[in-house]
């Protein structure tokens, strides 16, 4: 599986390409802004675009759906609980001094044990809420992609609109935690880390 990091927009979110090697077929996880580097960046892999996949409905990493949608026709996915968030983008963007672009309501919505196909890469979806109600994560071959649930050393904030605590405490160690120590995770801000790592060393989650 091919698997590209970019970093995007003045928050500094984590933008993932996923592509299948044989097929060239691709998943965008979380274009949060700078749509042009992130066709680019398909066009340098020779990919076409099948899924526009959001962790979370926060504007830092949604705000790019829109322009990537309409440049590429990939259908667009996210968990049912934070659908309603991708109309008021705009909004939520401006409250921190900045712009983003309302996006297109979602093509498919998503729920735990769902799965996402584009060429041989399968991803199953995990239902990770407390940052948002309706965060996800996409799971498969040893690698999740958690956006703002588990970083490395810390976790996602819940004091805006719709997170919980506990609730994200809860998904953290009932979801993410019962995955292979080996398992690397990819976050939505700042470096990767695995599943042992955080088990062992992550002050606000670890088990041991």
């Amino acid at each position: 599986m091919i698997i590209k990091q970019l970093t995007v927009g003045p928050i500094m979110a984590n933008c993932y390409i996923l592509g299948c090697e044989r097929t060239r077929e691709a998943a965008v996880i979380d274009p949060g802004d700078e749509t042009d580097k992130i066709l680019m960046s398909l066009a340098s892999e020779k990919l076409t675009l099948k899924h526009i996949l959001n962790t979370h409905g926060h504007f830092d990493h949604v705000g790019g759906n829109r322009r990537l949608k309409e440049a590429t026709g990939a259908d667009l996915q996210i968990h049912a609980a934070d659908a309603a968030m991708l109309a008021d983008l705009s909004n939520s963007a401006a409250a921190f001094g900045l712009s983003a672009q309302n996006s297109p309501p979602p093509d498919r919505t998503l729920g735990e044990g769902d799965s996402v196909t584009f060429g041989d890469i399968v991803l199953t979806v995990l239902h990770t809420p407390g940052h948002t109600p309706g965060g996800i994560s996409f799971h498969t071959d040893r690698c999740v992609f958690v956006g703002d649930a588990l970083f490395y050393g810390s976790i996602g904030r819940t004091d805006f609109p719709g997170g919980d605590y506990d609730t994200l405490i809860a998904s953290i160690r009932t979801k993410l935690f019962t995955l292979d120590d080996d398992t690397t995770v990819y976050t939505g801000h700042g470096p990767a880390t695995t599943i042992g790592q955080e088990k062992r060393s992550n002050p606000f989650v670890r088990l041991r």
